[in-house]
């Protein structure tokens, strides 16, 4: 049993996607839907899937929230705009048992054909293997973590805007086993699409590098939550 988490806002675009991803896995799952107070189809996707639906904010809150009210210690965070391959599931439940993993991260890979994109998720999933026993990192696009490693760190810090994810798992890799898993989640380019690519590269570059030096970012950023289409 596990309890998918996935913070929404206006997502009928992707959320079909995801859902129907998931529909396709053979484990059990709780899906938590918790939204930010969607204005179009989200609430009535959701719904339409079975979910459980609860009240969200932005994506901190929306995590917490639905690790609240999860019936089971496995959480899975996603974003609504992924998508699971057959059989992701039943693999990386394995994967985590068999590696004694509490918290992983997992590949990401883009919904694009552009080299462009696919060499910046390439070069993303290298770095975070690469440093995992360093300092563990994993997209908020999808981490697997337990209930009671995420009441431990007291969950996500909602005071965080931007970074909140690698700060999640950073702490969590401090008391519990952290690891990646290879099969990867696919994900859309709508911040690529909408901001531009080498512009949306340098601010993540430049934000990182604030995060490296000074500390998490606890001010306001230019990050938008669930207005790309």
């Amino acid at each position: 049993m596990i309890s998918i988490i996935i913070p929404t806002l206006n997502e009928e675009k992707h959320l079909p996607i995801l859902l129907e991803s998931i529909k396709m896995q053979k484990v059990h799952c709780e899906i938590i839907v918790a939204d930010n107070g969607s204005k179009d189809r989200t609430t009535a996707i959701a719904r339409r899937y079975g979910c459980k639906l609860i009240q969200g904010g932005l994506p901190s809150r929306a995590r917490n929230n639905g690790a609240r009210v999860a019936k089971n210690n496995q959480l899975f965070f996603l974003d609504a705009d992924a998508e699971l391959l057959p059989g992701f599931l039943d693999y990386s439940l394995s994967y985590i048992k068999q590696h004694n993993l509490e918290v992983a991260g997992t590949y990401i890979l883009p919904r694009s054909k552009k080299i462009i994109d696919k060499t910046a998720y390439h070069v993303g999933n290298l770095w975070m293997n690469t440093f995992k026993r360093i300092k563990p990192y994993a997209h908020g696009i999808c981490i697997f973590s337990t209930k009671s490693v995420h009441e431990k760190i007291g969950g996500f810090d909602e005071t965080i805007t931007f970074g909140e994810d690698g700060d999640y798992v950073n702490r969590a890799g401090k008391i519990a086993k952290f690891g990646m898993i290879k099969m990867p989640v696919f994900t859309s380019v709508r911040r690529f699409d909408k901001e531009g690519r080498i512009k949306s590269l340098f601010k993540y570059a430049r934000l990182n590098l604030h995060r490296a030096v000074k500390g998490e970012i606890r001010k306001d950023v230019d990050y938008k939550f669930g207005h790309y289409d």
